[in-house]
């Protein structure tokens, strides 16, 4: 072969800081020692893979089409050596999550995968569905688990389970003794709501079609424990996953209201993949173990 690994890993490297000195930091190199592999690498074939404006690189359109397929193959590599030298071949993950399936569903899983003969290590970053979908769009993340609906023709989005909002109060909110909540309730109520562009909010604002502009949201809010916290204290009602709510429910905290029946809140959790990224048997294997949940 006319290129090496090293130098197929500094372009890696180079493509994701824009920088040759990070680039050369991040493989714990010299500087000089990853300027000159890649440029061994352009020259090797003649071509140029980066814009150079000062010291930042810019990958260019022959750059922007390669780097998937540097990425599939230094996958592949680094699968083999593992398999190699551990007799499996199910390997490390980078994983994203949005933070309902992060805080309350990944962690079981990531308990699962590394539980295994080999104890695979797993990261797990939570962030909201734009920022989990930019990673693996560059290749920082392996998966993504979304709650917000998302249109890329960079990434595979294949559903994973179903999910259902509830809107809840405490026990002790005049609400709470209801059985049955009207479009009237839900415009006089207070509200406290997960922040604009979440997967939840996505998700409650459709179900709330035609009340938007009558709420009265009195907090927005990024984290679904504040949420809970802020319910309790009867600062107003909320919405937020089935899946947050149950044990609540179960300790009396906190309690489900009733919205008339057209008022839908289903809504789908998504994997993300790169569609040029290798689907590892990692990959593989986490998807299964998601889809026993």
């Amino acid at each position: 072969m006319k290129y090496s690994f090293r130098q197929l890993e500094v372009f890696l490297a180079a493509a994701h800081f824009q920088n040759i000195t990070r680039a050369a930091d991040s493989l714990a190199m010299s500087q000089s020692a990853a300027s000159s592999a890649l440029k061994e690498l352009e020259n090797q074939f003649d071509i140029q893979l980066f814009d150079r404006v000062g010291k930042r690189l810019q990958l260019n359109e022959l750059g922007r089409l390669y780097r998937p397929k540097v990425e599939a193959v230094l996958a592949q590599a680094n699968e083999l050596e593992q398999a190699l030298s551990e007799h499996t071949e199910v390997g490390a993950l980078k994983v994203g999550a949005t933070l309902t399936i992060g805080n309350y569903l990944a962690v079981g899983v990531m308990a699962q995968y590394m539980n295994t003969p080999t104890h695979p290590r797993v990261s797990l970053e939570v962030a909201n569905t734009s920022t989990i979908a930019r990673r693996v769009k560059d290749f920082e993340l392996d998966i993504g688990l979304i709650e917000g609906e998302l249109q890329s023709s960079e990434l595979e989005v294949l559903p994973w389970r179903g999910d259902e909002l509830v809107v809840f109060c405490s026990p002790t909110h005049p609400l709470a003794r209801k059985k049955s909540l009207t479009d009237e309730d839900l415009r006089a109520a207070t509200w406290v709501m997960r922040e604009q562009g979440s997967g939840t909010r996505q998700s409650f604002e459709r179900g709330m079609h035609g009340l938007l502009p009558d709420l009265n949201v009195l907090l927005e809010l990024e984290h679904t424990e504040a949420i809970k916290r802020a319910v309790e204290a009867d600062l107003g009602i909320g919405c937020l996953s089935e899946v947050v709510l149950a044990d609540a429910f179960k300790r009396g905290s906190l309690v489900p209201l009733s919205v008339p029946e057209y008022r839908h809140f289903d809504r789908q959790f998504y994997f993300i993949l790169h569609k040029q990224k290798y689907r590892s048997a990692g990959i593989d294997a986490w998807m299964q173990l998601c889809r026993q949940l």
